[in-house]
């Protein structure tokens, strides 16, 4: 882990589909769920302030018309670059609290920006998305890998003509389920993965085994990425698509501790929890204990 800690929110929804008709996802509100829980003052960090978004407005967006959002999207992106990438100049140890996974553009932008960095992806679901592995894109929080790994349309992968953000060499994915969509074409891009199963039998063992791969003197560094929904739906709930056949609380403890306390790891983002689905904020609390004690 790189340097003193500072948070800073990312309440970005724009890459998710709206829960029901007339509504926008509740995953902006993570942040403000975690502060009331204490977060800033346990894991000792300062307060990094908060990157507005734009409107969430899909207008006359139709299947067929690219992701939606892109164009608030792009310029969300840049603009949570240019933050984290003063922030990590500065030797700060970043922690986002998102939002949706669409936030990973903004780290991967600010580290390509300096260098070749790796991604850490831990979600419930590749993200690996395209228009040449399914019927149409569209929520580009499904699409997030892809799109770092410079998968997609350019408006959202070649921000600042940096295209690949991270390498398929420098990417790892972990905590999919056995029916994962998109298995062939994280397999055939070589992206190296662990699935939930995997993970569970042996969560420190999978992280040994991620940053042996990240140890290439080559690479700069790394960012974890946490879609929430990689826990069970038993223990997590409270996110757009819950899925059984995930993590309990204690195989991410134990996965992410190794993984944040690396030299290597510069900072660490949380997404796609709802505190809409979480109304008294039982959810909120047993993740922000999870996050601190991974981060101690």
């Amino acid at each position: 882990m790189a340097g003193s800690r500072v948070v800073l929110d990312g309440p970005s929804n724009l890459g998710l589909r709206p829960p029901v008709a007339g509504a926008v996802p509740g995953c902006y509100k993570l942040a403000g769920a975690l502060r009331d829980q204490g977060f800033l003052a346990r894991i000792r960090a300062e307060d990094g302030g908060c990157v507005t978004p734009p409107r969430y407005d899909r207008g006359d967006w139709k299947p067929g018309d690219g992701v939606f959002n892109a164009a608030a999207m792009a310029q969300y992106t840049v603009k949570l670059a240019d933050r984290i990438g003063k922030l990590v100049d500065d030797g700060k140890f970043v922690v986002l609290l998102g939002g949706e996974c669409s936030n990973l553009l903004g780290p991967a932008v600010a580290l390509k920006r300096r260098g070749r960095y790796g991604v850490v992806y831990l979600d419930g679901h590749s993200d690996l998305r395209t228009v040449d592995n399914d019927q149409y894109v569209g929520a580009a929080g499904g699409e997030a890998l892809a799109l770092v790994t410079g998968r997609g349309q350019d408006d959202l992968t070649d921000l600042d003509g940096l295209k690949p953000y991270v390498r398929d060499a420098d990417a790892v994915m972990l905590g999919y389920r056995e029916d994962e969509a998109y298995l062939e074409t994280m397999r055939e891009a070589g992206i190296r993965d662990w699935s939930a199963l995997a993970v569970i039998e042996d969560p420190a063992g999978a992280a040994a085994g991620v940053l042996e791969h990240l140890r290439s003197d080559e690479l700069d560094g790394f960012w974890v990425h946490l879609d929430v929904d990689i826990l069970d739906a038993e223990v997590m709930p409270a996110v757009d698509s819950p899925d059984p056949g995930g993590l309990q609380h204690e195989h991410l403890r134990e996965l992410l501790k190794p993984l944040l306390a690396s030299p290597k790891c510069v900072g660490f983002d949380i997404g796609i929890f709802d505190p809409d689905l979480d109304p008294d904020g039982r959810y909120a609390a047993e993740l922000t204990d999870t996050l601190v004690d991974a981060l101690s």
